[in-house]
């Protein structure tokens, strides 16, 4: 494969070097909330979303994409605003997702993916880079939010990848807490 470096700019040629558009398949800079309950490694929490709830606002979901997700489990997640940094972006999850605040803040595992998704024909892969925030909540009860159905800690050993929605078994499994295949 040709060597082009992750410079972007609309429109750009590969005249100099690194300068390039975005994918043809597209990427996304997402920050997912890795929130385990205290005393018990391994138990984190997820959600089942409320269809109800404006996830076009905080989860960039479509209803096509809500519908899709069915009662499948969700962590707490959202890709990031333009030029959103991924702290700021932990935090608007926080406040938006679970109406929770924090000032302190894990640093975040970054990971850099690239895949061919089913269906595409586009000459490149989709690219993501994930900001995982891996960190334990300041009580033994799941907090409450109006934005799930269901919120609540989840032992991840015991979920079938299958169980879980928008690719989060990958997020759980690079967080190093892999569900069953």
């Amino acid at each position: 494969m040709e060597r082009r470096f992750a410079r972007l700019r609309r429109g750009a040629t590969p005249e100099g070097p690194g300068l390039y558009v975005v994918p043809d398949d597209g990427m996304c800079l997402s920050t997912f909330l890795v929130i385990e309950r205290p005393g018990r490694p391994g138990e984190v929490l997820l959600g089942q979303i409320d269809p109800g709830a404006d996830w076009s606002t905080m989860g960039s979901l479509s209803p096509e994409r809500i519908a899709a997700l069915g009662s499948r489990w969700t962590l707490p997640a959202s890709q990031l605003l333009f030029f959103e940094g991924p702290d700021e972006a932990a935090r608007r999850v926080l406040r938006e997702q679970l109406e929770s605040e924090t000032s302190v803040l894990p640093a975040p595992h970054v990971v850099s993916e690239s895949y061919r998704r089913p269906g595409s024909s586009a000459q490149d892969p989709h690219w993501d880079l994930q900001f995982i925030y891996r960190f334990t909540w300041p009580g033994a009860e799941a907090p409450r939010a109006r934005a799930w159905k269901e919120l609540r800690f989840v032992p991840v050993s015991s979920l079938a990848r299958n169980q879980l929605g928008r690719g989060h078994g990958d997020i759980l499994e690079l967080a190093g807490l892999p569900p069953r295949d």
